[in-house]
């Protein structure tokens, strides 16, 4: 686990890697640069929209958009998705069951440079109280790119939280994505951790050492 790469940058990878599908358009609160959009802006600029710092009118427009049959993608910090857009995403994106797919990035405590208040630790939660939101929390970038495929692939409304900080790679281009489905990252018989996003490269690192401990 040498190499490290920020989930939000796979992110950003896998929207210009897919952008050619002519039904995608992204949209972010002037942070593509921070979100990694910018790399989707740079090739498919005709289908890149700058909201500027208005996340909950970014949701609604996302969600108009999704009406006429595009899959769109939200991008912002996770604090300002799930917080400050909160009412926006429960009531225009998830009651009507909407193909928005939101990616918010600096998610958790490890945005730790931008202080306490662009810490989202709620927003899983907030997210899973939405029927029909599917939330995904990548733990690397093959797992990232492998979220933003399946979230074009599935109808409605996702939710990728995304991290700020390089991660080691965990997985690799074979490894089996499901929704709803865990991966067995390592055998044993004696206890049994459950980790997702960032928190999988300490989990192993927590079995490594049981592991040598005995």
């Amino acid at each position: 686990m040498s190499e490290k790469i920020a989930t939000r940058v796979a992110y950003g990878e896998a929207l210009a890697d897919m952008g050619a599908d002519e039904r995608i358009v992204v949209l972010d609160a002037d942070l593509s640069k921070s979100t990694m959009t910018d790399m989707f802006r740079k090739k498919y600029p005709e289908r890149h929209f700058n909201m500027g710092i208005a996340e909950g009118n970014m949701m609604s427009v996302a969600a108009g958009i999704a009406t006429c049959g595009k899959i769109v993608f939200a991008s912002t910090f996770a604090i300002f998705a799930a917080g400050r857009a909160f009412e926006q995403v429960r009531n225009s994106i998830g009651y009507p069951n909407l193909n928005v797919k939101i990616g918010a990035t600096h998610a958790g405590i490890s945005v730790g440079e931008d202080g306490a208040s662009h810490q989202a630790i709620e927003d899983i939660a907030l997210m899973r109280s939405i029927p029909d939101m599917v939330v995904i929390s990548p733990s690397d970038a093959y797992c990232a790119k492998f979220a933003v495929k399946a979230a074009i692939e599935r109808p409605g409304p996702v939710y990728l939280r995304l991290g700020r900080l390089g991660v080691p790679l965990v997985h690799n281009e074979n490894t089996k994505f499901e929704f709803g489905k865990g991966v067995l990252m390592k055998d044993g018989s004696d206890v049994t951790i459950i980790a997702n996003g960032l928190m999988v490269q300490y989990a192993l690192e927590a079995a490594g050492i049981l592991e040598q401990d005995g």
